[in-house]
């Protein structure tokens, strides 16, 4: 039954060439080159949104707190505030955010400051490379 078999099928296999293969590979290369960039820069921008809607949901916090203690907490104490009493808050209603206080997308923290050089308070991220100042993606992101 075998023999029968091998007799039916074709006594040669054809596949792809080298040079079918390196035009395919080519054509591969081209598209990741012009699709990546553009992939990588949206990126950039969802991070920058993201940033920028934490620091809001930051300040809606804070605006919370000073509503419950009459004031906005002081740049020693901190944004930790909004997570746990401080001592010498009596009338603290905490805790102001659902979660633990998030970091920046970048992973660094956020910087706040009471009070601050563009309103009440400043609160903000230095950006992608974590210095104060930059372009683009390295730009800092503020309440102002």
């Amino acid at each position: 039954m075998a023999s029968h078999l091998r007799k039916l099928a074709p006594s040669f296999q054809r596949g792809f060439t080298l040079l079918e293969l390196l035009v395919v590979m080519v054509i591969i290369g081209l598209l990741a080159g012009y699709v990546g960039p553009k992939y990588f820069t949206q990126i950039g921008k969802s991070e920058i949104k993201a940033a920028r809607a934490q620091i809001d949901a930051l300040e809606k916090a804070l605006d919370q707190y000073r509503l419950d203690v009459g004031r906005y907490p002081s740049s020693e104490n901190g944004l930790a505030v909004l997570m746990r009493r401080p001592p010498s808050e009596s009338r603290w209603q905490g805790p102001y955010l659902r979660k633990d206080l998030p970091t920046d997308p970048w992973g660094n923290a956020y910087q706040y400051a009471q009070p601050g050089e563009h309103g009440e308070f400043d609160l903000l991220s230095l950006g992608k490379d974590g210095k104060p100042g930059g372009e683009g993606e390295a730009a800092d992101i503020g309440n102002w």
